[in-house]
């Protein structure tokens, strides 16, 4: 096989591909075993403020309400990122990979 630098572009771009649909795919993997497993992975409990004069005491509800409001955001946030890389990575990876299969076949 002849060294080129078109094909060494190619080896690049499709390993660049492979990485990032492995990322996506590792996040996804994280999500579903944080959601499905270990389902307290993604709480977080904050020390209650103390009361100040003047200032209304804390709603633990409303607290707790908000957590999970922004527990779910995160997630969906994880999940839009996550399938973004698959989308851009897997073409990406496919479409070089084809390029040198044909390139090295001939």
């Amino acid at each position: 096989m002849k060294f080129s630098i078109r094909l060494l572009y190619l080896y690049l771009f499709s390993f660049i591909g492979l990485i990032i649909a492995v990322i996506g795919t590792i996040q996804l993997v994280d999500l579903g075993i944080k959601i499905y497993i270990f389902k307290d992975a993604d709480k977080y409990e904050y020390a209650r403020p103390l009361k100040m004069d003047g200032q209304p005491e804390v709603n633990y509800e409303e607290e707790k309400a908000m957590q999970e409001t922004e527990t779910k955001r995160q997630r969906q946030r994880q999940v839009s990122t996550a399938i973004s890389m698959l989308l851009v990575g897997i073409p990406l990876y496919k479409y070089h990979w084809r390029l040198i299969n044909s390139q090295t076949a001939s």
